[in-house]
């Protein structure tokens, strides 16, 4: 289990922790990747375009297979991502702050296993933007992903089956 209350500024690279599997987690978000979507946007480029090559939030090779809003119903306090990289079998999560949650040291939390329930990865804490990303291995088989932005939760059974 991941265990790390502290509380994350503006992050660029590694924060740090140490997943179970003894990989280094990093994180890719940096003031330059900010500055450069921007400068994609004003240069006319398709704001949903996506260069070759880039890297996302868990890092190249993955896609976004789905985005839920936490919780369910109501105001929104946060979003609940999921991606997979078929390359490597890999499903990654997140759970980013919305709104007054966003950039305000809250609860955040993110975890995913496998529906069966035989394995978990999570992150949580008091961060300022986003919990994880957090990564299982999960070539043909289902997971479920469970998000926490202060009290409000979301969970999703058989999100994805890669």
């Amino acid at each position: 289990m991941i265990t790390n209350s502290s509380v994350r500024a503006e992050p660029a690279g590694f924060d740090g922790t140490v997943t179970p599997s003894g990989r280094k987690r990093m994180h890719t978000r940096s003031k330059l990747a900010i500055l450069a979507g921007v400068a994609m946007i004003s240069t006319g480029l398709v704001a949903g375009a996506t260069p070759a090559g880039a890297t996302g939030p868990c890092g190249s090779g993955y896609s976004q297979v789905g985005s839920y809003p936490i919780p369910k119903t109501g105001p929104q306090k946060g979003t609940l991502k999921v991606y997979y990289s078929s390359r490597s079998g890999k499903n990654c999560a997140l759970a980013y702050g919305y709104g007054a949650t966003y950039g305000k040291a809250t609860y955040k939390s993110v975890t995913i296993g496998l529906t069966a329930g035989t394995r978990a990865e999570h992150d949580y804490g008091n961060y300022k933007l986003y919990a994880g990303p957090i990564y299982l291995a999960a070539a043909h088989k289902c997971i479920e992903v469970s998000g926490f932005i202060g009290t409000a939760n979301r969970v999703l059974s058989k999100v994805h089956c890669g």
